[in-house]
């Protein structure tokens, strides 16, 4: 079978070109070792290693932003970006969190400002032999433009969008790689997180059902200490507060992620509080994704990412509530 195969070289090489028409984001290396999506030449290009611990939809929802300006000429909206991204290094899961969160924010109304950055991005999943320890990553198939498939050496190329096919077309030359490779490969990836979603289908239906009491949430709440890393790691969360700024000459309206984990979630002008207990923000945050979004949305908008387990200081990230919750109750 004829495909196309980049090594790492011939890949920066793509990247580097597709500098003229995208700013082109990628997971870079910090001089402590961490990944994160920076812009290319930021930092040593480090596409390998799995998905990176920040919240990847940060990218268009970023942790605070300008949303509006006043001044006394007006109303002025932020423009949109120049170029549109190109962003590399989402895996299947992320792309299936981005998936929802622009049905989330087109949802009745659309967001313009995430749209600002959204519109005509193009989405390049990383998946196969790529992750930590070479490890391997679930293929992604067309829930993105462009799939980069790692033999555990270099990265088949697969297109699933018009852009993605004409950005294989930049590219020029097509190298044979064996099809068992690529059949193994998908073979493989065909059969993880089985066991991860039976248990998020299993706790999801005893939330539906009312089966978990009270005793539980508290027992999981007294572990939480509010740190919100789960929230502020999670590709799904789309919870923010908004405040306002004087810029010298007006006012800048801003929005700032919020967590639902925060005492001052929800507590209204009046003084009142209809979470003001610990044990309900914490039952909150599992039963958002587990069951209201089920009821709403009509699917879980957990996708086993798996960043707030790898975040929570005291182990109480979905998973590790789930696996408590089933084997309790279920």
């Amino acid at each position: 079978m004829k495909v196309l195969v980049l090594t790492e070289q011939k890949l920066m090489e793509f990247l580097a070109s597709a500098r003229t028409a995208y700013d082109v984001r990628v997971p870079v290396s910090l001089h402590d070792g961490t990944r994160v999506i920076g812009r290319l030449g930021e930092g040593p290009l480090a596409i390998k290693g799995g998905a990176i611990n920040q919240k990847i939809t940060s990218i268009f929802f970023p942790h605070m932003e300008t949303v509006l300006k006043c001044s006394n000429g007006g109303f002025e909206s932020p423009e949109p970006a120049p170029k549109p991204m190109l962003v590399v290094g989402f895996t299947k899961q992320d792309a299936d969190c981005l998936e929802f969160i622009d049905r989330f924010y087109n949802d009745k109304f659309r967001d313009d400002v995430y749209f600002n950055k959204r519109d005509n991005a193009v989405i390049v999943c990383v998946s196969g032999r790529c992750g930590a320890n070479g490890k391997l990553l679930k293929v992604s198939g067309d829930n993105c433009d462009m799939e980069l498939i790692c033999d555990g050496q270099d990265y088949i190329v697969r297109a699933y969008t018009d852009v993605g096919k004409s950005l294989i077309e930049d590219i020029g030359s097509t190298e044979i790689v064996p099809e068992e490779t690529l059949e193994q490969i998908e073979k493989e990836s065909d059969q993880l997180c089985v066991e991860g979603l039976d248990l998020l289908n299993a706790a999801s239906k005893l939330l539906l059902e009312d089966k978990v009491p009270d005793e539980f949430w508290q027992s999981i709440s007294d572990r939480c200490i509010a740190c919100t890393s789960c929230n502020l790691a999670c590709p799904t969360c789309t919870c923010f507060d908004v405040f306002d700024r004087t810029n010298g000459c007006g006012i800048d309206r801003w929005r700032i992620w919020d967590s639902c984990q925060l005492d001052g979630f929800m507590r209204e002008a009046s003084g009142h509080n209809p979470m003001g207990q610990e044990l309900i923000r914490t039952r909150r945050r599992i039963h958002h994704k587990l069951a209201a979004d089920v009821t709403r949305w009509g699917h879980i908008t957990c996708y086993q990412c798996g960043r707030c387990d790898n975040v929570c200081p005291t182990g109480i990230g979905i998973m590790s509530v789930c696996k408590e919750m089933v084997e309790k109750y279920g």
